[in-house]
């Protein structure tokens, strides 16, 4: 058998395979199908400093090869986490605590809670801030730059991760920001900007009229741009976009990430996890790879 075991800013992950944010909730109903200390990590709901209740409904559309969703980053609160989740998931496997903020204060606040807990923190940078009037904090590199310069300040002893957006003019600056002020480790993609018509209503099928698309169908453009994203930095990459088998994981890893995140596969089967980690093992063993971090950057271009 191969060995999957991966590190990441200092931190051994078992295998290089973790649910996404926002597609395993804190892992106790996955816990109840199968065992999630079989995962590498975790990657839990976007956390905010008060809990939230997200967006009205309806907030799932689904699509062709994709699924938008505008749920609106519902969760308990950090304090909530801290007190009921924590402990339990930890307990299980490793922790990205993804954190989701409104100003940069915000964002310092809530890691300054995380820091020495969680084993990452994993900056979504897609939020609104509330003080530029509304644009996402991973949109320019000038506001990348500094919330993650807050969010590395506020953080003495977790790595932190900046979750990068696709929606934005050059994947490779945006990347080079996140490590310019301070990320250990960058996780891309989040989610694209869509809209699903009801065509006999004549109205978006979203309350929110638009969401962010994930699925098997995002998956080319999430490659490319993870490959962009590795080639422009000298820290790790997780990658995510579209991943619903091990195949899928192993263009990733040629790609230059150094571990994947799995989102909407986790809706569409319940144990898509788990089969690509034992998927990966066979893919490995088929080709004589010992180890599947040799897989990163292994790329040939024509």
């Amino acid at each position: 058998m191969a060995d999957l075991s991966v590190t990441l800013c200092g931190v051994t992950l078992k295998n290089p395979v973790i649910p996404a944010s926002g597609t395993f909730g804190f892992g106790r109903e996955f816990d109840e199908i199968y065992d999630i200390s079989c995962l590498g990590g975790v990657a839990t709901k976007g956390l905010t400093l008060e809990p939230r209740r997200g967006n009205p409904v309806p907030r799932i559309a689904e699509r062709s090869g994709v699924i938008l969703n505008a749920v609106g980053l519902q969760n308990p609160g950090v304090e909530s986490f801290l007190e009921h989740d924590l402990a339990w998931l930890k307990g299980k496997t490793r922790v990205l605590a993804n954190v989701a903020g409104r100003t940069v204060e915000e964002y310092g606040r809530i890691c300054a809670l995380l820091d020495g807990k969680a084993d990452f923190i994993e900056l979504n940078i897609s939020c609104p801030n509330v003080k530029s009037g509304g644009m996402a904090f991973g949109i320019r590199p000038e506001s990348i730059l500094e919330v993650t310069r807050a969010a590395k300040s506020a953080l003495k002893r977790t790595p932190l991760i900046v979750k990068l957006s696709p929606n934005v003019e050059s994947i490779p600056r945006n990347a080079a920001a996140a490590e310019e002020g301070g990320a250990d480790c960058i996780s891309l993609v989040n989610t694209f900007t869509g809209m699903a018509i009801d065509i006999e209503k004549r109205r978006p099928i979203l309350a929110n009229n638009t969401g962010g698309v994930s699925g098997a169908g995002i998956k080319p453009i999430a490659v490319r741009m993870v490959y962009e994203a590795a080639h422009a930095v000298s820290i790790p990459v997780i990658g995510m976009g579209g991943i619903a088998c091990a195949e899928d994981a192993v263009e990733f890893l040629m790609a230059g990430a150094s571990a994947v995140q799995v989102g909407t596969a986790n809706f569409t089967d319940t144990l898509a996890c788990p089969k690509i980690i034992a998927g990966l093992n066979e893919w490995c063993d088929r080709h004589g790879v010992a180890r599947v971090s040799e897989l990163v950057g292994t790329l040939r271009l024509n």
